[in-house]
């Protein structure tokens, strides 16, 4: 989501929400260490580029110090394909910078919401376990009349 001045990024794991200004302030400082980072953002032409250090010291990133910093790139590249590129930086664990990159495409299919359902694979089982167990005990009570 794009507002004046800011950019939302959304994640449907654990529905986080990444705010990020695109005024070009600085990054916090005083120790301020927010759990998803602190982003900042710019448009370099038609790509939004996101900065995030000052990450919480339980956002250990592959085993990243404090001086992580992690650099996004959201680029369009045709009506429905948006590629993103990443790069992290840590010097005081990395001895290079490494990065990666994906192309998305937009879908028409259905976007399920994350959720832990590994109760939806035993469901059946479950249920067949609780209707076995409530026909012994009406056998039970029938057999004790």
């Amino acid at each position: 989501v794009q507002a004046p001045g800011y950019a939302v990024i959304m994640a449907e794991m654990i529905h986080e929400a990444r705010v990020i200004p695109l005024d070009g302030r600085p990054h916090l400082g005083g120790g301020v260490r927010g759990y998803l980072g602190d982003s900042r953002g710019h448009f370099e032409g038609n790509t939004l580029v996101i900065e995030t250090t000052n990450f919480h010291p339980e956002q250990n990133f592959r085993g990243s110090s404090a001086n992580l910093k992690v650099t996004e790139r959201f680029t369009p590249v045709g009506p429905n394909r948006l590629h993103y590129a990443f790069w992290v930086e840590d010097p005081t664990v990395f001895a290079q910078p490494w990065g990666g990159e994906y192309e998305f495409s937009r879908t028409k299919d259905q976007v399920y919401e994350y959720a832990c359902h590994e109760g939806n694979y035993g469901m059946s089982g479950i249920l067949s376990g609780a209707r076995a167990v409530e026909r012994k005990a009406a056998a039970n009570k029938t057999s004790s009349r």
